[in-house]
């Protein structure tokens, strides 16, 4: 879901310089043709402040009106026709307002010759890069990359159709995994070649075990209304996408849109608070901040490498699975604080544990190393995860990261909505006591998060996370 973000956020970046080049290339046509010295004064124009500022209105107007036609919805379901039908539309809505603005402002220079080669040259060009995009994502989807795991609730005829329709479109990218019904395999179930993967009651477990992008509901609402009601809440709890082929439910915090595939209408809704052009510069945050750090940080990376060496054996760097987007493992990074068998002696330490849930906490381990109990203490123990930033598995702001263990003693599948998002080095957590709070809370805390987040958010949280350090509270 996150990959799915980048990109259409890179796509709203990429439509401005469209429109920029569009906008300057129509002026140095028009103005070449009909009059040189109408093309300089063109130039000498464009470093007025006041020209500036009307430009960057007519920017934001413009990315907007894109926005309001739905061209930053994920088009993975709608035909490239409707794409260049809603692109056209939004093009010609962009040349209505500049029409209106250069009027308002009398700007000479936007004649309506211009406008009529520029709305041409954005339109031609933004159909052009959208196609250009699909055929290389159709190139990608069909040699396996950029799938998503989908099941279908519901073994009736719509859901075979619907099976049978992403099946024989690869382009699609969706990887189906099975049926969910209570009817027993059946004939109709064989011939779509996908097993039934689980029964109405044991879908809530099966979500919790497996790797699921999406959810495609067909059962007829009349009568499975309050099992597909619970199913798109256990869906929201856990931040997996639901698509319905049925009716609009209620929901408490996902949000639902519509899209199309084959002109079969499809209700998505998905938790979250993170699709936003904003997105795209959290990343490159993320890129540009995890690289300048570490290089400043080699220094400490050797020094406290030497200090591990010396006073523990065992390697330097502790690796452990945890789960990142949608429960997808990866390997996470920290300084080694604890002895070698430390993993293996949490059972017989079980009993010693200080926070209420799954998590493992105990302020005095026993199995943290001298030089480990300091490292804990100034959190330099997490400096290497700037390298799962930098590799995009993490953020520098998110939900932490939990180790399987810890999910596995998961009692409420509202907290599983965690994994809606890619996982950070900090967040409210750190910045509210740490192993001070209790797991229930912390949870909400990333709820919070999620629900609330923004560029600005993140930025206080790190700003809230120096003093955190610094003071070492509720490090453990």
């Amino acid at each position: 879901m996150y990959r799915r973000r980048l990109l259409l956020d890179t796509l709203r970046l990429f439509d401005l310089i469209l429109m920029t080049w569009s906008f300057f290339f129509s002026m140095l046509v028009v103005s070449s043709g009909l009059n040189l010295g109408a093309f300089r004064a063109l130039l000498a124009m464009r470093f007025k402040l006041s020209n500036f500022a009307i430009f960057l209105g007519f920017m934001i107007f413009w990315h907007a009106i894109f926005s309001l036609s739905e061209l930053y919805h994920s088009h993975r379901l709608s035909s490239m026709h409707k794409e260049a039908t809603d692109v056209t539309k939004a093009t010609f809505a962009g040349a209505v307002l500049l029409v209106v603005g250069s009027f308002v402002s009398n700007v000479q220079l936007v004649t309506l010759h211009f406008v009529a080669f520029f709305w041409v040259s954005t339109t031609l060009s933004a159909i052009v890069s959208r196609m250009a995009l699909r055929s290389l994502l159709t190139h990608m989807r069909r040699r396996g990359r950029n799938l998503r795991t989908v099941i279908i609730v519901g073994a009736n005829s719509r859901a075979l159709a619907f099976a049978h329709k992403i099946e024989t479109r690869p382009e699609l990218g969706y990887m189906l995994k099975g049926f969910v019904d209570d009817a027993a395999m059946n004939g109709e179930i064989g011939t779509a070649r996908y097993p039934l993967v689980a029964r109405l009651a044991g879908l809530q477990e099966f979500l919790r075990q497996n790797v699921v992008d999406e959810v495609v509901i067909a059962l007829p609402v009349k009568s499975f209304y309050a099992q597909a009601a619970g199913i798109v809440a256990m869906c929201e709890d856990q931040g997996i996408l639901v698509r319905l082929l049925s009716d609009l439910f209620n929901v408490r915090i996902a949000q639902t849109r519509t899209e199309y595939i084959d002109g079969q209408p499809i209700i998505t809704i998905g938790a979250g608070n993170m699709d936003k052009p904003t997105v795209l510069l959290k990343r490159l945050v993320d890129i540009c901040a995890s690289g300048l750090l570490l290089l400043p940080a080699l220094p400490v990376f050797l020094a406290v490498a030497m200090f591990i060496k010396l006073t523990s054996p065992g390697p330097i760097f502790f690796v452990q699975g945890r789960l990142g987007v949608n429960k997808r493992l990866f390997r996470l990074y920290k300084f080694r604080t604890m002895v070698v068998d430390a993993e293996k002696r949490i059972r017989e330490l079980e009993h010693l544990n200080e926070v209420k849930g799954p998590a493992f906490k105990i302020k005095n381990d026993p199995r943290i190393t001298p030089i480990g109990r300091f490292l804990r203490k100034t959190s330099i123990d997490e400096l290497p995860q700037l390298i799962n930033v930098l590799k995009g598995d993490m953020s520098l702001v998110g939900p932490r990261p939990l180790p399987v263990r810890d999910y596995e003693g998961f009692d409420e599948d509202w907290h599983r909505r965690r994994f809606s998002v890619k996982p950070g080095i900090t967040c409210l957590w750190q910045c509210n006591g740490r192993s001070n709070v209790s797991f229930d809370h912390w949870m909400k805390l990333d709820m919070e998060y999620i629900d609330n987040w923004s560029l600005g958010l993140d930025l206080k949280i790190l700003l809230m996370t120096v003093p955190a350090v610094i003071r070492g509270s509720g490090a453990a």
